[in-house]
């Protein structure tokens, strides 16, 4: 199962594409219409303006006027008062790796530790399909065996959107059965509260161009294959 966190936030801007933006702002400034807003701005200050000449008939007199400057400052200082969360959090600074709140801009897998053989090795949550399951529900088995019943997540589809396949060690092979199939499904996590997932094993949400730092070298070449980080 290769489950998923989608970014948070967006990505930083490459020059090209913050250059591209500040001329479509200044497109949209230069041919844009008034908003309501700014009409409301123009109208007040003719009025001010006939006011001093005394060619209008204040009808507002005694009267408590919000005037569209006045709202204006009032944003202003709002805006002031507002700070920004921090792009880097405290996991990316410590470099902790089983926290999901890291790399807010990437999407971030799960990984966990399983023994195949006599082997530890980092590989996505997996179970064994057993016998009357579809792959999806043996997908979805794996998914609650490493996460419980408390974690919400959006699986894709009813087809896998991979598959690894390997032979067995010759010790423990035979000539029915000599390797294995592993398909992939993948999901989205929903959850953005883990405090009550019930993770069993060694675990870590890692970004795609930190998996070469877990993942056997074909078994990461069949993930890379369906993963798509833009």
């Amino acid at each position: 199962m290769c489950l998923l966190r989608l970014p948070r936030i967006t990505q930083p801007l490459e020059k090209e594409e913050e250059e591209m933006a500040a001329l479509m702002g200044q497109i949209e400034l230069e041919k844009s219409q008034y908003s309501d807003h700014e009409i409301r701005k123009l109208e007040e200050e003719e009025q001010l303006r006939k006011r001093k000449e005394s060619l209008y008939d204040d009808e507002t007199t005694g009267k408590t006027v919000i005037m569209a400057q006045d709202l204006e400052d009032k944003w202003e200082q709002k805006l002031l008062r507002f700070k920004a969360a921090p792009r880097i959090t405290d996991a990316d600074k410590n470099n902790n790796r089983t926290s999901l709140n890291r790399r807010l801009d990437s999407n971030l897998m799960l990984l966990v530790k399983q023994k195949i053989g006599n082997q530890e090795l980092w590989l996505l949550p997996q179970a064994e399909w057993q016998p009357g399951e579809t792959l999806r529900s043996t997908a979805e088995r794996a998914m609650a065996t490493f996460l419980g019943d408390h974690v919400q997540a959006k699986i894709l589809g009813n087809a896998p959107s991979g598959i690894y396949k390997y032979k067995f060690p010759k010790a423990i092979r035979t000539e029915d059965n000599l390797g294995a199939k592993v398909f992939f499904f993948k999901a989205f996590l929903q959850s953005s509260d883990l405090s009550q997932a019930e993770l069993k094993k060694d675990y870590l949400w890692v970004t795609k161009d930190e998996l070469g730092d877990y993942l056997k070298p074909e078994y990461l070449k069949k993930v890379n294959g369906f993963l798509l980080d833009l």
